[in-house]
């Protein structure tokens, strides 16, 4: 049963084992308490010798906190544990990002955090006498431990060739994945000789930007959000091509037509607007949201294209 002073004394500890693992100042405060707390499930009657190694999100921490130790956090503070906390936990080698599945997309509300093995075991030995001695040795080893934790990440990153001798990182995920399929398999296809000017990712504000092409055509990158996945340029027929990649969210519906072309709106080009589907299931989903004056590609039937395009193609298609 939890008592006031238990609680009280396994937060203050907390702190402490934060301080000594010197994490930044402002890190080192009662909210990472609790997250490294939840980490571990230590509740206030359980010693620091049976921490366990739960898979545990943002919102289960601070439920958690809430729940044994009387801690009410606001739903709106969430990111602020994710990017004051966590991320910190992180680097210094402390806590695991989405070690059950490295690949899941970086806006995933399913991700979770994980104590990683070598602070386990070095928390588990708080208050007695091999502490000193392992905490030692981990910080002798943080920076190698941070280094393959970050590399093993990176072997899951999306890998898309932008020119034969250049290729860009994205952070995982299905999203990504297909940005990959749009620029190697769509492009080539449907947009030969094009240049890529700007990638969009779920992880970072921008995946890849030509911001020298950009400024040519005559717009520059708005906030992320507003931005397509992806812009091509083909200068030969004078195509500013805007691709949408579409695993979750909507295609290039009538609203955001209207949003793009008042956005690339200073580009003196005729625009071409792409909705980019993973398979036709999700095509399926979304079809009766595409826009006319519009384009669909599927990436798993590569060589086709789908024309919302009222009377531009009508006819017969004939067979050779």
């Amino acid at each position: 049963m939890r008592t006031d002073n238990q609680a009280e004394k396994r937060i203050v500890e907390a702190i402490d084992v934060l301080g000594q693992f010197e994490l930044p100042r402002a890190q080192v405060n009662e909210r990472t308490a609790y997250c490294l707390l939840a980490l571990l499930n230590i509740t206030p009657d359980k010693a620091w010798e049976e921490a366990e190694c739960p898979l545990v999100g943002i919102t289960p921490m601070m439920d958690f906190a809430r729940e044994h130790y009387g801690k009410d956090y606001a739903p709106n503070t969430r990111e602020i544990f994710r990017r004051f906390s966590m991320h910190q936990m992180v680097q210094a080698g402390i806590a695991l990002y989405n070690p059950d599945m490295p690949d899941r997309p970086t806006n995933s509300p399913k991700a979770v955090y994980q104590i990683s093995p070598a602070a386990l075991d070095v928390i588990k030995a708080y208050g007695s006498q091999d502490w000193t001695g392992k905490l030692s040795a981990f910080k002798s080893l943080a920076s190698t431990l941070t280094a393959q934790y970050a590399k093993e990440r990176l072997m899951d990153m999306v890998k898309v060739n932008i020119r034969k001798d250049f290729q860009v990182s994205l952070s995982p995920g299905k999203h990504n994945e297909l940005i990959r399929a749009i620029i190697e398999d769509m492009a080539p296809r449907f947009i030969p000789g094009s240049t890529l000017v700007y990638i969009g990712d779920t992880g970072e504000k921008w995946g890849f930007f030509d911001d020298a092409l950009s400024a040519r055509l005559g717009f520059s990158v708005e906030a992320h959000g507003k931005m397509p996945d992806v812009i091509l340029w083909q200068e030969e027929k004078n195509w500013l091509v805007l691709v949408e990649s579409v695993t979750s969210h909507g295609p290039v519906d009538s609203k955001r037509y209207i949003e793009l072309s008042e956005l690339f709106a200073s580009v003196h080009a005729d625009k071409v607007f792409i909705s980019a589907f993973p398979d036709k299931r999700t095509f399926a989903r979304f079809a009766s949201d595409v826009a006319w004056e519009t384009e669909v590609w599927v990436a798993d039937n590569p060589t086709h294209m789908v024309h919302f395009n009222g009377d531009k193609f009508i006819g017969p298609y004939k067979t050779v």
